[in-house]
């Protein structure tokens, strides 16, 4: 990258992010997903360390890809890198407090935080997204993607998925 030329500033490029979203949940942002490792910013440009949901995601250039163009889209830069960093492993607990009330209001009822191990609880005993009913039964502990389970309220008679735990 060559020197950056204009003034950015770390929350700047936050706010920015929060307008990427995850291409299988289409309303949670890379931010609120908790897959932004840091941001740094430096006289050679925006550096972005993203940390993948898991390592195989088939999502991740596209992530990366809108990262990018989001950043120089709205902050008048070219000079902008996005890397996938494997140090730190991603679990549900990153996904911030407002993401996790938007998992809700999408219809997927959203991962239990834990502390320690994470335990069956986690995937089975759920609180329905529509009704807030803990009157639930899981049907499948795999859904449309690996991240979800598939649950059936027997309050509502909804259907519904949840974002698992990991």
């Amino acid at each position: 990258m060559t020197h950056l030329d204009i003034n950015i500033n770390k929350a700047q490029v936050l706010d920015a992010l929060k307008e990427v979203f995850d291409p299988e949940i289409p309303v949670l942002s890379v931010v609120d997903l908790g897959i932004i490792a840091d941001v740094e910013i430096t006289e050679d440009g925006i550096l972005v360390r993203m940390t993948p949901t898991f390592s195989g995601c088939p999502a991740l250039h596209f992530i990366q890809d809108n990262i990018r163009t989001t950043l120089i889209q709205k902050l008048g830069t070219s000079k902008v890198e996005v890397i996938l960093d494997f140090e730190a492993s991603w679990n549900s607990n990153h996904i911030s407090e407002e993401g996790l009330k938007i998992l809700k209001k999408f219809g997927l009822a959203p991962p239990k935080r834990y502390s320690t191990e994470l335990e069956i609880d986690g995937i089975s005993d759920i609180t329905c997204p529509y009704c807030d009913s803990s009157n639930t039964v899981m049907k499948s502990a795999f859904g449309s993607t690996l991240c979800r389970s598939i649950h059936y309220c027997n309050e509502c008679k909804q259907s519904f998925e949840q974002f698992k735990p990991v």
